[in-house]
């Protein structure tokens, strides 16, 4: 069953769910998994594409925007839409909704800060995960300890 972990910023800016997600692919793409981090349309996917290329001076995280029929996909894909049919490690729900093909994933990450409407949608994501027997573990981060992810 697939492993859900929720994330819980307690800051209320929205780049620190950003600076959270950066910091936790670094993190796994090191450990050799392959990431997909699934986001709510096009625009998130070309601010977060943005996010990995600017995250930090001096390191790389080879990643790609998603696209149907990609030839080579890189070890992290961002999308919107499409079940990435390459990645089944690790999927980051960055989006509003539980993406359909969240199951196939053997770990999901959920990522919520104190931002009111992030929050809220978390809440259903976790009603959502755990309706289906799902268990979950959360990590609660303040904001000085955002950067020392598990």
């Amino acid at each position: 069953m697939t492993q859900i972990d929720f994330y819980i910023v307690d800051e209320d800016a929205t780049h620190s769910r950003e600076q959270l997600l950066c910091r936790l692919v670094d993190k796994i793409w090191q450990q050799d998994r392959q990431i997909h981090i699934h986001t709510e349309s096009s625009r998130h996917s070309a601010v977060v594409d943005e996010l990995l290329w600017t995250y930090q001076a001096g390191s790389f995280i080879p990643h790609a925007v998603y696209q149907q029929g990609l030839a080579t996909p890189a070890p992290v894909l961002v999308g919107h839409q499409d079940d990435p049919a390459y990645h089944s490690d690790v999927l980051i729900n960055m989006a509003p909704q539980v993406p359909l093909f969240f199951s196939r994933f053997e770990r999901v990450l959920e990522l919520v800060n104190s931002v009111p409407e992030i929050r809220q949608h978390g809440r259903e994501r976790y009603r959502f995960y755990t309706d289906r027997g799902y268990s979950i573990k959360t990590h609660n981060l303040g904001a000085q300890t955002a950067g020392a992810v598990r």
